[in-house]
């Protein structure tokens, strides 16, 4: 009995997420990150080239580790990206690349975001306007949702396989930074909300608020608190994340984070230290939950190469924010 519980459970959450017709979806599509403020640009265009250097950052988070179906197929969402951004004096901004794939159940999504920023100097700071291009291949086996029934075939939407099919959308982001200070994005991703007939689905547009403020202690100007906030909207529902990292010299930090759009399991645990140019990070989901009872866990890469440039921009002399 409680194997076929599972079947139907399981099951039926891939099939609202997946295949309900397009008015009927409402869950957020956009991967989540515990370590979202490191890795800005995947929300935000606007991000690109607002470091001094060319960096790159890599992400694995494997979600609800121990979540499977009855015949053993991981059902737990896995979701991996890279991203890599410059700033560009001949283009008067920088430009970005983000690889990312992402998987829920029987349905995944991998997906190529092409970014360009334009930069200029404002006040303190640096003011950054971007674009971006997104291919996105989704693929969907329709078959394996059998919601637990002895007849699938009676339905035809579990017959038709496993179904892919590639969309094209778009994406803007404003960005303000002040080096050593804070950040703000204003971001929406999914503008066309395109639609695929071959998979039932349609793309929901996604807003996003993000902010990061870094806060030396007068006392021992060794340590900064570092809050942040990361805002995701797709006018159905809002999500927050609030995070808090202690960072000691800038090369070791540990904090927490709350996420209400991991309303099962809300918090997690980071852990990172930098070595030279390369960062390296850890963070932990604490399962309070029956689902995954194993946790959350996701590992972060970064890595930068400092440019000097002939007219050294303000915006260009801190890569604490990616």
């Amino acid at each position: 009995m409680q194997t076929i519980q599972m079947k139907i459970y399981t099951s039926a959450l891939f099939l609202i997420l997946s295949i309900l017709p397009p008015t009927k979806i409402f869950a957020q599509q956009e991967a989540h990150f515990a370590h979202n403020m490191f890795n800005n640009i995947y929300y935000n265009p606007g991000f690109a080239g607002s470091v001094g250097g060319i960096c790159a950052t890599g992400l694995a988070r494997q979600q609800w580790v121990g979540l499977d179906d009855t015949d053993g197929t991981n059902v737990a969402p896995n979701t991996y990206t890279v991203s890599i951004h410059s700033p560009m004096n001949f283009l008067h901004g920088g430009v970005g690349l983000n690889v990312y794939s992402d998987k829920l159940g029987y349905q995944s999504e991998i997906g190529v975001k092409i970014m360009y920023a334009y930069r200029v100097d404002l006040g303190m700071g640096n003011l950054g306007v971007g674009a971006q291009l997104d291919f996105m291949n989704a693929t969907i086996d329709f078959e394996a949702l059998d919601a637990g029934s002895e007849n699938p075939g009676q339905d035809p939407l579990l017959t038709g396989g496993k179904q892919t099919d590639m969309v094209l959308d778009f994406g803007f982001g404003l960005q303000y930074h002040i080096p050593e200070k804070f950040y703000v994005g204003l971001s929406s991703t999914r503008i066309l909300e395109s639609a695929s007939s071959k998979l039932y689905y349609k793309y929901k547009r996604h807003y996003f608020l993000t902010g990061g403020y870094e806060w030396q202690l007068p006392n021992n100007p060794s340590f900064v608190i570092e809050p942040s906030l990361l805002v995701k909207s797709d006018a159905v529902k809002t999500d927050y994340d609030l995070a808090v990292l202690l960072k000691y010299n800038n090369k070791v930090w540990g904090g927490v984070s709350y996420s209400s759009f991991g309303v099962m399991d809300p918090i997690a645990v980071l852990l990172g230290v930098q070595i030279k140019d390369i960062r390296i990070g850890y963070a932990y989901t604490i399962p309070t939950s029956a689902i995954g009872s194993g946790g959350s866990h996701e590992v972060m890469v970064g890595y930068c190469f400092k440019i000097d440039f002939e007219k050294g921009r303000r915006s260009y002399r801190n890569t604490r924010f990616l």
